[in-house]
């Protein structure tokens, strides 16, 4: 038998070891939706969805985001002065680039910059401008028509907006580098002659050729797009397998693990020309598209694409949490 020593010293340590996981315990419990812990001891700040929404609310209520036009101008100063608050460093990119129609469009790009002394670096970005026409609304008399680009636009920079802020308060442990793309929706009308795909993505390009620092390089890349309808389908984007599978792979797989399955579904989608396409043939940084992609559609994404009805009406604040949630653990633990 145990000595009655070793059985006092046994109480303590059980005393002792229930006090520790009961502080544990209580950590979790109160930690809620602004504290996730981890167990590997990683803090992952909790992405707040209704200051996502307000960030997409406050781009629509500039009006349509078309370069060359006030609402425009007014949006990118208010969007630069947000980014600046946050960022450790930002970085303004103007430039005239011409479109296919040879309008040429006074554009800015916003880089918002996190610990810029950081070799060890990952991108996120999204687009701010708004299509100038609503070129597949059901009504032909709204085809040269601007629309509010709620979920076309807006909901990624919202996304990308409330995790500046959190990384504002909470330091990551790598750089992050937060871009905001703008002329990437002003690419040929439906009602045109051809397809050129560099029509698309304007700003992008631009800044692939020429980004903010010369050399600038990046581990990997996530692009946000149309991130904020209700009933979003998040699939594999062809471009993200072809350059950045294992990227695609791991943020799937923390969705899933975080309880998304449901949005982000282990399916192929179709190869889509947006700004990540850029990123990784030109910058040669392997990055991905989160992007809304619809079987049921007959263009194959969300059902008011390009049309007057993309607007607040139709952003849910289940898909903005999913995603900003999911993109805000992968900035986290990369840290480790």
């Amino acid at each position: 038998m145990k000595s009655p020593g070793f059985i006092y010293i046994l109480i303590i340590l059980s005393f002792l070891f229930h006090r520790c996981g009961s502080g544990e315990d209580r950590v979790r419990q109160q930690a809620g939706p602004s504290n996730v812990v981890e167990k590997t001891e990683i803090k992952i700040p909790g992405f707040n969805a209704d200051s996502a929404f307000y960030f997409v609310e406050k781009q629509v209520s500039f009006g349509p985001r078309v370069p060359n036009t006030e609402e425009h101008r007014a949006c990118g100063d208010w969007l630069e002065a947000k980014l600046r608050a946050y960022a450790d460093t930002l970085y303004v990119q103007p430039a005239r680039v011409r479109a296919w129609d040879g309008t040429v469009l006074n554009i800015r790009n916003f880089i918002g910059s996190f610990k810029p002394d950081k070799t060890n670096r990952i991108l996120l970005c999204a687009h701010w401008d708004s299509r100038p026409w609503a070129d597949r609304d059901p009504d032909p008399a709204n085809h040269y028509k601007p629309f509010d680009g709620a979920n076309d636009g807006a909901s990624g920079v919202g996304v990308l907006l409330e995790i500046a802020r959190l990384l504002s308060i909470h330091e990551p442990a790598i750089g992050v580098d937060i871009i905001f793309f703008d002329a990437e929706d002003y690419g040929e009308h439906e009602n045109s002659r051809g397809f050129d795909r560099d029509s698309w993505a304007l700003g992008s390009q631009h800044w692939a050729r020429s980004p903010h620092r010369p050399d600038y390089m990046a581990r990997f890349g996530i692009l946000l797009d149309m991130v904020g309808a209700s009933g979003a389908s998040f699939r594999h984007e062809g471009y993200s397998m072809m350059y950045a599978p294992n990227i695609v792979r791991k943020v799937w797989a923390r969705a899933q693990r975080l309880g998304f399955g449901h949005f982000f579904i282990n399916d192929e989608g179709g190869h889509v020309i947006d700004d990540h396409y850029y990123i990784n043939t030109i910058r040669n940084i392997p990055t991905i598209n989160i992007i809304d992609q619809r079987v049921e559609t007959p263009h194959g994404f969300f059902p008011y694409w390009h049309t007057m009805k993309d607007n607040m009406d139709i952003i849910d604040i289940s898909t903005l949490y999913a995603v900003g949630k999911t993109v805000t653990h992968i900035v986290y633990e990369e840290g480790r």
